[in-house]
């Protein structure tokens, strides 16, 4: 099986990334010329990584083509979706790769700057990618391309790009109404939704929408292999229209959690066999969940190829390929649960059916739970979920309706027995936020029980006795 985002060995220094032809697809993007080299990105059919699947050749081509103030580049890795783990995996074990990809894209779209957007509490990825740039910099592989981190806040919107672009500009993690190919960075021209920012000392006073590309540190971490070795390389691997290789996360309940890194078009069960090293003998899949954007994928469908178009045919999306196992003795009603918490909580409330919506739809959920749920709770489930996505600037409201509306159909017999017994003979499952996945072993967030919908804490046991 090809696999060359993860190396067995991780990528140390600059030197060591040389000395295995590290540098030739900048190389070869400068020989090529800029719109030589997304011409190449778009013969490959390389996808997006984070989530949506969106042609990558096509999205800078997008923005090549912009006009209007500066362009700017970002690199989106504020990894939040449950059960996720992969972008983290692959700055650990080569953090040059995603340098050097972020400078070919700058150079391709005609970046005036980039950013490299991590967590704060992504300590050892910041230093490592920091420490990457630092090197590029050093030996003039960045050329006039200047490369800024960004620690930003741990809250899931932070991985939504429009949100963070407001982080890099020093705001709080609220989405804006338009996307970033149309008002980017620093963005002069009036806006919708948020204030236009005073030009740069170093800009023109002129108007501009400054054109923004935002990619996945997975997407961006493919592009110096895919000008190396060329597109019809890459489109060797996978499938026509799901071409080259997928890093997935494989968690929950399975032996060994791990990520790893396959062909597109990899059977599911396969995947969860070898990256997650497959169940405990005697347990079967009860259901699977890619993050908590799409709907559950059932047994009945462990066969669906790891493509974009796999995914869509049974009714689910393949996200960023993290996926939370459950086997038989899961609860699928505590599973909603959890997952509508966590959407709730992560709500920032500038769209009030969203935040009032999945606020409502979690205590419905948690009634039935914990066993004092009625009838009436579905009801008002459904009703909520008729309007939660109702003016919605992101895409959280739609995850909302979307995972619960497909457990409910799903698995209507648990949320039967329930409300009947006022009882669950399954036990609970930690939620799958991942803060580390080494060693064959998942490190949960511990703190996601405190805390609260304005996103503060509350004290922990341990706070409150001192």
């Amino acid at each position: 099986m090809s696999t060359f985002l993860l190396p067995g060995d991780a990528v140390g220094s600059i030197d060591h990334y040389m000395a295995s032809d590290g540098g030739a697809g900048i190389r070869r993007a400068h020989a090529l010329g800029r719109d030589a080299t997304i011409e190449v990105v778009s013969r490959s059919g390389l996808r997006g990584r984070g989530g949506g699947g969106f042609p990558t050749g096509q999205k800078w081509a997008g923005v090549a083509q912009q006009t209007g103030g500066r362009r700017y580049l970002v690199c989106n890795g504020a990894e939040g979706e449950p059960g996720t783990f992969k972008d983290r995996a692959l700055m650990r074990a080569n953090p040059y790769q995603l340098v050097e990809g972020v400078v070919i894209a700058a150079f391709a779209i005609d970046a005036a700057e980039a950013f490299i957007c991590l967590k704060a509490s992504f300590q050892r990825e910041i230093e490592l990618v920091t420490h990457a740039v630092e090197e590029f910099q050093s030996t003039g592989l960045c050329g006039n391309c200047t490369v800024t981190i960004v620690a930003g806040p741990d809250e899931y919107l932070f991985g939504e790009e429009k949100a963070m672009l407001e982080v890099i500009e020093g705001n709080e993690p609220l989405p804006r109404w338009l996307p970033p190919f149309l008002h980017g960075l620093f963005a002069t021209a009036p806006q919708l939704g948020w204030q236009s920012t005073e030009p740069r000392v170093d800009e023109l006073p002129e108007q501009g929408s400054n054109p923004t590309l935002v990619n996945n540190v997975e997407t961006l971490s493919n592009v110096p292999h895919i000008l190396a070795r060329g597109a019809d390389w890459f489109r060797s691997m996978g499938t026509a229209e799901s071409p080259g290789t997928v890093v997935t996360t494989v968690v929950g309940d399975v032996i060994a959690p791990d990520v790893g890194e396959v062909e597109m078009g990899t059977a599911l069960c396969d995947v969860i066999d070898a990256v997650g090293s497959g169940l405990t003998p005697g347990r079967t899949v009860k259901a699977v969940f890619s993050g908590v954007a799409n709907a559950v994928i059932t047994a009945a469908d462990l066969d669906v190829p790891l493509t974009y178009e796999g995914f869509r045919a049974i009714g689910s999306g393949i996200g960023s390929a993290g996926f939370i196992v459950y086997d038989n003795t899961a609860c699928m009603v505590d599973a909603a649960y959890r997952f509508s918490r966590f959407l709730s909580i992560e709500s920032c409330g500038q769209c009030p059916p969203c935040k009032l919506g999945s606020s409502a739809i979690t205590e419905h959920l948690e009634r039935i739970e914990t066993g004092t749920g009625t009838d009436q709770d579905l009801s008002d489930i459904a009703r909520w979920l008729d309007h939660v996505t109702d003016g919605s600037r992101c895409y959280l409201a739609t995850e909302e309706l979307v995972m619960v509306t497909s457990i409910l159909r799903a698995f209507p017999e648990e949320f039967a027995d329930h409300i009947a017994t006022g009882k669950c003979p399954h036990p609970r499952r930690p939620m799958p936020k991942l803060v580390d996945l080494t060693g064959g072993r998942a490190h949960y967030d511990e703190s996601f029980w405190r805390k609260q919908p304005d996103w503060t804490y509350a004290p922990s046991e341990q706070d409150v006795d001192r």
